[in-house]
């Protein structure tokens, strides 16, 4: 019998993320199911990531009816799979055990299978409760070792070895961990390293092997096709419109490669096709939110030949990875996708070393403060940052950890006041410990410096509050979340939720009244002068975000620099500062405001 390569289609949770920023709606969603019914992948990554807050910060949707919806359409067709951060689930502060074990509890009845979870410091204590809870209900524990490639350019001796990441996975397996995945977030692990790693694994783990990696830098599809030909069990890809670039390598490439190699792939390949033609419609449809703007060539592999030059190039992959040659291989894959019309490698991720979403971050901190020119010395810092944090691996959220504090820290030097003169209060938690055991001790006397305390102290979820859930007595008298789910809404994604549920409270509202046959709800008006007519300074937002908290009110006086506005962007809380002193004349946003780049927030006079 042949070998059996299992597939993780990705499209329409991490696709859709990595290159339309989870645009992606439940309508497009539903046009494409049906087609997913008779695909026969082994398991669809459909929820988590930046899925659940994104439906309902943009879409206006409950992210418990996607997954649900998905699996009505599925059934048991394909497992449903999500992703989490372990003890963090999707929010910042590790969360206590009930709100990890109704979280689990509602996931799984609402059609998860497997929940994928990682930690950013790969720290295992941090993964317990996640993987006890997610079996307790009936699901799958596949747990992520989160990879970087490539060490800091500080001195110090080497931390992610192969028996660093192989000592983590066996950690995992010992807590019951059903598959282990080799989860490269930026794309940056060499086809060289992946022959190693997945060697090492297959031959000292006893659970299923799975690889997951994006194309951003120009490794994917030669390290994708690497640990097939070194026994990897699954691979996670993504179907040809929504594939390549910062998404992970096309599936239609790998069943090329699988056909050549004589590897079975039990995924119907018709059924492929028709996601594909209903994708392209909804790429075309996503525009406004592509980040690539390159479609690839058509191509369908039942139906289309390959020139023969190109066939080649397949043929010149498979026997540069068995001749262990890594330039010849990334040579003919380079090839393979700029003949199918897939981006380039991306050159500047690649030697940043760092992943894209976390870069993004940065720029638009600095437009803040209109200091984009500090950029490549932010840049610079970001090794000797994390350094000093205890070389957290950069994923969400220390990616975005350092990052912020790069550039706290490129701002502070440039204005001679010392590097960490204003460390923000994520900086401040990860040294201390509250996110968990980082890969590298930190420094005692930084961790005094920093955080006050020279001992490291872990987060005591035994002080963690719960989330208020009033009463609207304008809308009847119900509470803004109406059930567990709403509850675990309201506890994982606070701002967002808060915003949703209670529109989604005033729509119910409005129903009722209007099938009641009563007078419409009089809309309330606010008196206030034209938003056009600027009277003072206006303090803007630096991007698109969710309003926290509004720290002034009209009349305060306030000094240049005095924060009046926390806006919660990109999963980080940003202090939005005025450049004027004054009185506060107007305030444009309340709490739990969904504003755009550029909005106005505060006036000053």
């Amino acid at each position: 019998m042949n070998r059996k390569l299992l597939i993780r289609d990705l499209t329409l949770r991490d696709g859709q993320q990595s290159a339309f920023a989870t645009r992606m709606n439940q309508s497009q969603v539903d046009r494409v199911l049906p087609f997913y019914k008779e695909a026969n992948f082994y398991a669809m990554e459909v929820w988590g990531g930046a899925v659940p807050d994104s439906v309902m910060r943009f879409l206006n949707e409950n992210p418990w009816d996607r997954l649900e919806k998905i699996h009505h359409a599925v059934g048991d067709v394909s497992k449903l799979t999500a992703l989490s951060r372990g003890r963090n689930l999707y929010g910042y502060a590790p969360y206590p055990d009930e709100i990890i074990d109704g979280f689990f509890k509602n996931a799984v009845a609402s059609g998860l299978n497997i929940m994928r979870i990682f930690d950013a410091l790969n720290d295992v204590n941090n993964v317990k409760s996640s993987v006890k809870y997610i079996k307790k209900y009936g699901g799958m524990a596949g747990l992520f070792g989160r990879k970087k490639a490539v060490e800091s350019s500080v001195t110090y001796e080497p931390v992610f070895t192969n028996d660093y990441f192989l000592n983590k996975a066996k950690e995992m397996r010992a807590l019951g961990a059903d598959m282990i995945t080799i989860k490269d977030m930026s794309g940056l692990i060499p086809p060289s390293r992946v022959a190693q790693l997945i060697s090492l694994f297959k031959r000292e783990l006893d659970v299923p092997i799975d690889f997951h990696t994006h194309c951003t830098p120009g490794f994917g599809l030669g390290a994708v096709l690497t640990a097939i030909m070194h026994g990897v069990d699954v691979v996670d890809t993504v179907i040809w419109n929504f594939a390549g670039g910062p998404a992970a390598p096309a599936l239609e490439l790998i069943y090329i490669f699988c056909q050549k190699l004589g590897i079975e792939m039990d995924v119907n390949m018709e059924a492929v096709a028709k996601i594909n033609e209903e994708l392209l419609k909804i790429r075309q449809e996503l525009d406004k939110y592509d980040a690539v703007k390159q479609f690839p060539n058509p191509f369908n592999p039942l139906t289309d030949s390959l020139p023969e030059e190109v066939d080649q190039q397949f043929d010149r992959a498979i026997a540069a990875v068995k001749n262990e040659d890594e330039e010849a291989l990334l040579q003919a894959c380079h090839a393979i996708e700029a003949y199918f019309g897939f981006p380039a490698p991306d050159e500047q991720v690649k030697n940043a070393e760092i992943p894209g979403g976390m870069y993004t971050n940065m720029v638009a901190q600095l437009k803040q403060f209109n200091a984009l020119e500090i950029l490549p010395e932010a840049m610079k810092l970001i090794p000797s940052v994390r350094r000093d944090a205890g070389l957290p691996p950069l994923v969400t959220p220390t990616s975005q950890i350092v990052g912020a504090q790069a550039v706290n820290s490129a701002m502070n030097q440039k204005n001679g006041r010392p590097k960490y003169a204003n460390p923000s209060n994520q900086f401040v938690a990860l040294v201390k410990g509250e996110y968990g055991k980082t890969p590298v001790p930190v420094d005692p006397e930084f961790r005094f410096q920093i955080a006050g305390t020279r001992e490291e102290m872990e987060y005591d979820t035994s002080t963690y509050k719960r989330q208020d859930n009033p009463t609207l007595e304008e809308y009847g008298g119900v509470r803004l979340a109406k059930d567990e789910k709403e509850e675990l809404l309201m506890e994982l994604f606070p701002a967002v939720a808060t915003g949703f549920l209670r529109k989604l409270r005033q729509e119910e509202w409005n129903a009722k009244q209007a099938e009641k046959a009563l007078l419409a709800t009089a809309a309330v008006v606010k008196d206030t002068q034209p938003v056009d007519e600027v009277v003072g300074h206006r303090v803007t937002s630096p991007m698109y975000g969710t309003i926290l908290e509004v720290l002034v009110k009209v009349g305060d006086s306030v000094k240049k620099g005095d924060n009046v506005v926390i806006l919660e962007a990109m999963k980080m809380e940003n202090e939005i500062a005025t450049e004027v002193a004054g009185k506060v004349h107007r305030i444009f946003v309340t709490e739990g405001e969904i504003v755009k780049d550029g909005a106005p927030l505060v006036e000053i006079v």
